[in-house]
């Protein structure tokens, strides 16, 4: 693999984090980044909040 990423560079990348955002928003940081990457992952698959196919229009239900 031609980037592999090792200890000492995560470390590195995580004590600039540290310095960017300070000790006290990191985990809000950490946080909004997991939620925008599995918002990501269900739009790209087409699931909504609901479970139901994203290609429904929001507000009406599915008629049967």
């Amino acid at each position: 693999m031609p980037f592999s990423i090792g200890l000492p560079e995560l470390l590195v990348i995580l004590f600039i984090c540290l310095l960017v955002f300070g000790a006290g928003k990191l985990p809000g940081v950490g946080k909004a980044l997991g939620q925008s990457i599995r918002e990501f992952r269900e739009a790209a698959q087409g699931k909504s909040d609901s479970g139901k196919p994203a290609t429904e229009e929001p507000g009406r239900e599915a008629r049967e």
